[in-house]
């Protein structure tokens, strides 16, 4: 077996561990024959509730959402890798009103979504094809852009197309926001020491526009969106959520963590378009979408107060970790992973060593 046999062994088995367990799972549990019951709001998500469920057939992956800034109620997501390249409009009642087919674009491996300008200034989406499983194999990604159409109806569209390379390398990432006040694009990695990268102010449609480390992110973070007065911004994980504080110097500044509902495979977070709550969902046949309330300094400023008043407040000190597993929901997959790793990278290194 060649050294990169070992190496794809091991990066196949080490990747079985992040595939999200049920919280009462544990390493000998069996698959279970029929589909899982909707997951439940977990101990501590305050005001959370369903917001819609999404059943259409076509969504199975559903790896990003975003707020549309036209259609009041409708938000945009897309499925992950090897699906066709569309972006599906759901209203609020989990139905799909319009598909947009994004022409001569390729969905290699679409994690994330969100709202932006174009260059005239007109509300526009972009799609993020930035995800990398095979863990630093593609040496650019591309974000693709349409101009969010005034009238909803499913349609081929040309879209704008900006490739991207890191500045340290090539990595895997499902993160991407946009900061509303400058329309600048940031991505966060997803890897146990994550970071946050910020691409170029303008960007450009040839050549290469490179993104730039600018702090740090969560562990393994699945997505993020900035708040709709740009002043915050989450980036949420498999265990929960983290709200940062955007610095006058463009960078990260404050942040705390926040409790989510429990999800099959939590990979998508959004704003509501007034800021008083967020978004998150799965992937997964016929997900539910949860509305989490936000609270104080959370909010966006003369956002709706939810009428619940248990919403998500700043938590108190040593609670500070929703973000990176709770023992209590998490530590059977962490220790799991953990295991799994090591006993991928020995049978990676012995199989490399016999061949010497």
């Amino acid at each position: 077996m060649s050294r990169v046999a070992a190496s794809a062994l091991a990066l196949a088995v080490a990747s079985a561990a992040l595939w999200p367990l049920p919280a009462s799972a544990g390493p000998s549990s069996a698959p279970s024959a029929t589909p899982s019951p909707t997951p439940s709001p977990s101990a501590g998500t305050g005001g959370a509730r369903v917001a819609f469920t999404i059943n259409d057939e076509r969504i199975t992956e559903s790896s990003g959402l975003a707020a549309s800034t036209a259609h009041p109620g409708v938000v945009y997501t897309h499925n992950d890798s090897g699906g066709t390249p569309q972006i599906f409009a759901v209203g609020p009642d989990g139905r799909v009103q319009a598909v947009l087919t994004l022409a001569g674009a390729r969905n290699r491996d679409w994690e994330a979504i969100a709202m932006g300008r174009d260059d005239r200034g007109r509300p526009a989406i972009f799609v993020a094809d930035i995800g990398d499983n095979l863990g630093g194999a593609w040496p650019y990604v591309t974000v693709y852009r349409i101009t969010e159409p005034s009238v909803l109806r499913s349609e081929t569209v040309e879209p704008a197309a900006f490739r991207f390379k890191y500045e340290d390398g090539p990595r895997n990432a499902e993160a991407l926001m946009i900061d509303p006040r400058t329309n600048r694009l940031y991505v966060a990695s997803k890897l146990f020491s994550g970071a946050l990268y910020e691409a170029p102010g303008k960007l450009s449609t040839s050549g290469f526009n490179k993104l730039r480390k600018i702090g740090d992110a969560p562990p393994i973070a699945t997505d993020g969106a900035f708040a709709p007065d740009g002043d915050s911004f989450v980036i949420r994980t498999y265990f929960g959520a983290r709200i940062y504080r955007m610095g006058p110097d463009g960078k990260p500044g404050d942040s705390h963590s926040i409790p989510l509902p429990q999800q099959k495979q939590g990979e998508s977070v959004t704003y509501t378009t007034d800021g008083s709550a967020l978004l998150v969902g799965s992937e997964g046949d016929a997900q539910p979408v949860y509305r989490i309330p936000l609270t104080g300094a959370d909010a966006v400023a003369g956002a709706t107060p939810p009428p619940d008043p248990s919403g998500l407040a700043t938590p108190p000190p040593g609670k500070d970790d929703h973000d990176r597993g709770r023992l209590k929901h998490t530590g059977g997959r962490r220790v799991a992973l953990v295991l799994t790793l090591g006993v991928a990278a020995l049978v990676g290194y012995g199989l490399v060593r016999r061949r010497r």
